[in-house]
């Protein structure tokens, strides 16, 4: 299969390795200094199981996209729109593109801006890109993906390659757990410049953790939204299962660069305003990450 990944950043990097390395033609298109490492020497694929250098397509141009009949969109929330708009001409007709993607509205947006099939997906990983073209993997990797008569086809590639991929008729539910338990660690992370396991041994830090997932479980019921599982439960086990990730935006603010947060902490604030569900503990964490972005 001819795939392209839009913004090879450490997820796209990882999920474009593990179908590359099953044998599929991927082409990963990112950043100039990821791209010329690939080029150079190949991804280098650090995993919990193996450490390879993976021969790979890379390019720092959106047209890279053409011909693909899978497209991995990967870029940040804060660029869904130029993405979108940078990949519109190049894109095949019958392209499917998958948005794996932090947040909840993503697929909703490209949806209102491309033509092709857009499948949402929840994604489970801890990733990170420890240097230029060399991206490590902490931990998890399942993806949650979202019914389409190409799904089972998708899914079936992505499992071959070794990526856990469930067909869910509640992704929506499923993304909303997903930003649930970002909300819980990724502005923590980042304030602190904290791993998950140290993270959550500090003193009071639990019970923040609790006051913020309350929250976005009440905005969540509140918007009609169906949560699967225990979604305690499903927060305390990230801790436990990555516990050297930092959160990506801990990995935006460390680089100086701008963080999601906004389709995050900000917006089961926006969505609570609208709802009328207090989210104080929420708004705190917004507020910070925003006045340490402006720095």
């Amino acid at each position: 299969m001819k795939i392209a990944v839009m913004g090879a950043g450490a997820v796209g990097c990882y999920y474009g390795g593990m179908l590359a390395r099953a044998g599929h033609d991927v082409v990963l298109i990112g950043r100039p200094q990821h791209v010329d490492a690939i080029r150079r020497q190949g991804l280098r694929l650090e995993t919990q199981t193996f450490d390879e250098r993976i021969p790979v397509s890379a390019s720092t141009e959106a047209g890279a996209v053409q011909g693909a009949q899978l497209v991995l969109f990967c870029v940040k929330s804060t660029d869904t729109e130029s993405g979108a708009a940078a990949i519109k001409p190049y894109l095949e007709t019958d392209a499917l593109v998958l948005s794996l993607q932090n947040g909840v509205e993503n697929a909703d947006r490209l949806r209102t801006l491309l033509p092709q099939e857009v499948i949402a997906a929840a994604v489970y990983i801890g990733v990170e890109m420890a240097g230029p073209g060399h991206v490590r993997h902490h931990g998890r990797g399942e993806l949650v993906i979202e019914p389409s008569e190409a799904n089972d086809r998708v899914a079936h590639v992505l499992i071959a390659a070794g990526v856990p991929t469930e067909i869910s008729d509640n992704v929506r539910g499923a993304l909303w757990a997903k930003l649930i338990a970002n909300c819980a660690y990724n502005a923590l992370s980042a304030i602190t410049q904290l791993p998950y396991g140290r993270l959550v041994k500090g003193e009071g830090i639990t019970a923040a953790m609790r006051d913020l997932v309350d929250e976005c479980v009440a905005v969540a019921k509140a918007d009609g939204v169906t949560l699967p599982g225990d979604v305690d439960a499903a927060v305390r086990k990230i801790a436990e299962t990555v516990p050297g990730q930092y959160s990506s935006t801990a990995q935006d603010l460390a680089r100086g660069k701008r963080s999601e947060i906004d389709h995050l902490n900000g917006l089961i604030v926006r969505r609570g305003e609208a709802l009328g569900v207090a989210t104080p503990a929420n708004r705190l964490l917004h507020a910070i990450v925003k006045l340490i972005e402006s720095k």
